[in-house]
């Protein structure tokens, strides 16, 4: 049986490869990468790309089954990641006019990844 701690190693591995993979796929996709694990007003962005004039603030889950990825945005982190958008926006000016969205790359084993476009709505208020 693992402990706290492995349990937490083991965790943030995965996370960390799951990024990657989805920075793979997207870099495949066209589009330009901006920053990863950006970190900002109690909230966290996996993976800022731009392709064109849009940027996608994305968000990765990786889970056992599809469908818990599917499901494992809540309204508390949709509420947590616009916060840390808000964050980058207002530090990086040039952005102002351009397309913002919310995009997620879901991973699940012996499944392709999964990139949705506009996934959930940024709270910009």
């Amino acid at each position: 049986m693992k402990s706290a701690l492995e349990h937490r190693q083991a965790t943030f591995l995965r996370g960390h490869r799951a990024e990657w993979i989805a920075l793979l796929v997207l870099v495949a996709k066209g589009y330009r990468p901006l920053a990863r694990r950006y970190a900002a007003a109690s909230g966290e962005i996996d993976l800022i790309v731009m392709r064109g004039d849009t940027i996608a603030f994305v968000e990765v889950k990786a889970r056992g089954l599809m469908d818990d990825a599917l499901s494992a945005i809540t309204a508390r982190k949709r509420q947590r990641f616009s916060r840390a958008v808000r964050a980058w926006l207002s530090r990086n000016a040039w952005a102002a006019g351009k397309t913002w969205r919310a995009d997620a790359v879901f991973l699940a084993p012996r499944r392709w990844p999964r990139h949705i476009v506009s996934a959930f709505d940024l709270e910009m208020r």
